[in-house]
């Protein structure tokens, strides 16, 4: 009953305004799901290794991703000061929270993968 007034309510709005289009947002990039599915394997990454986890990716294009999944607090930065310098990323809670859902994606993939 609670499920179908919420998908009623969510028919009511534009899609820009719907809790879909919202996750969408977050998550939509080219290397925004694959740097999330690498931190929930790894625990915690440092720029390098991502870097060569995901191969041929620029500098600017990986450091403004991470940026950005660290603006919407998907993943946390920690930063240790010495020299050089050190940082390491790892999924925050909210990040955490998307996990079943690439653990789903994997498995419809396993399933539907030829």
């Amino acid at each position: 009953m609670e499920e179908e007034r919420y998908r009623q309510e969510e028919l009511l709005k534009k899609f820009e305004d719907t809790s879909f289009n919202h996750t969408l947002s977050l998550i939509s990039g080219k290397y925004k799901l694959t740097i999330l599915y690498a931190l929930s394997l790894f625990k915690i990454i440092r720029y390098n290794e991502m870097k060569r986890y995901l191969g041929i990716v620029s500098h600017k294009t990986l450091s403004s991703t991470l940026k950005e999944l660290e603006r919407d607090d998907l993943i946390v930065r920690k930063e240790y000061p010495q020299i050089p310098p050190k940082v390491e990323y790892f999924l925050s809670e909210k990040g955490e929270s998307l996990i079943p859902i690439l653990n789903a994606m994997c498995a419809w993939g396993r399933e539907h993968r030829k």
